[in-house]
């Protein structure tokens, strides 16, 4: 299968959670970080999130240029099944072009194509062949915790670095990769700790998963 190189990229609190509890918006990464996170985006051909991002935080999902030299934006990928971005969200917004991925319909409005990739729910599979063949080669992939589970879970990530902040959230907070989880102990998806690297008052780790036949 050719796919993109698929980079998950989040910040956590040390208990591993990524947000407040409802799903609530919190600014974990501190400037040091948000500068790596800005470079990375600069280097992927396409950063994606899923419908439940867009919803609770409305991301402009772009680079910022205070972080980097010489932008060059991304294509914004949306896992959006139901099709229900809104209309006036920032993705759809003229900041760069916009790819939203659904299980309903396929239209061009502007600067946003929306296209069908499965029934009754996207088969992110099938989306990373249509991603290689379109030429994204490197796709970063910043959530929520369900896209990231399913991207864990169907064996398509191949680093993941999370920028761990000194912070404890507790309760039912979304965690870093939530969805259904592992039922059992051979569905637990085991990761190589790549790096450890002190960014201002947090952790950044990178993580290799290993893959599961």
């Amino acid at each position: 299968m050719k796919k993109p190189y698929v980079i998950v990229n989040c910040a956590s609190s040390i208990d591993g959670k990524i947000a407040l509890p409802g799903k609530k918006p919190l600014k974990i990464s501190n400037e040091e970080d948000m500068a790596r996170v800005h470079k990375l985006r600069n280097e992927c051909d396409a950063v994606l999130v899923g419908i439940e991002t867009v919803l609770a935080d409305n991301p402009k999902l772009i680079v910022k240029e205070k972080y980097v030299g010489k932008v060059r934006q991304p294509l914004r990928i949306v896992l959006d099944t139901f099709f229900r971005t809104p209309e006036d969200a920032e993705v759809m917004k003229p900041y760069a072009k916009t790819l939203i991925v659904t299980a309903t319909k396929e239209e061009k409005i502007g600067n946003v194509e929306i296209i069908k990739c499965g029934n009754g729910k996207v088969d992110i599979k099938k989306l990373m062949e249509i991603l290689y063949e379109r030429g994204i080669k490197k796709l970063m992939v910043e959530g929520g915790a369900t896209v990231i589970w399913e991207f864990l879970k169907n064996n398509l990530v191949d680093e993941m670095n999370v920028f761990f902040s000194p912070i404890i959230i507790g309760g039912d907070a979304p965690s870093i990769a939530d969805g259904e989880g592992a039922k059992k102990e051979n569905e637990i998806i085991n990761m190589r700790i790549e790096k450890i690297e002190r960014i201002g008052n947090g952790y950044l780790i990178k993580l290799i998963p290993q893959q599961r036949q």
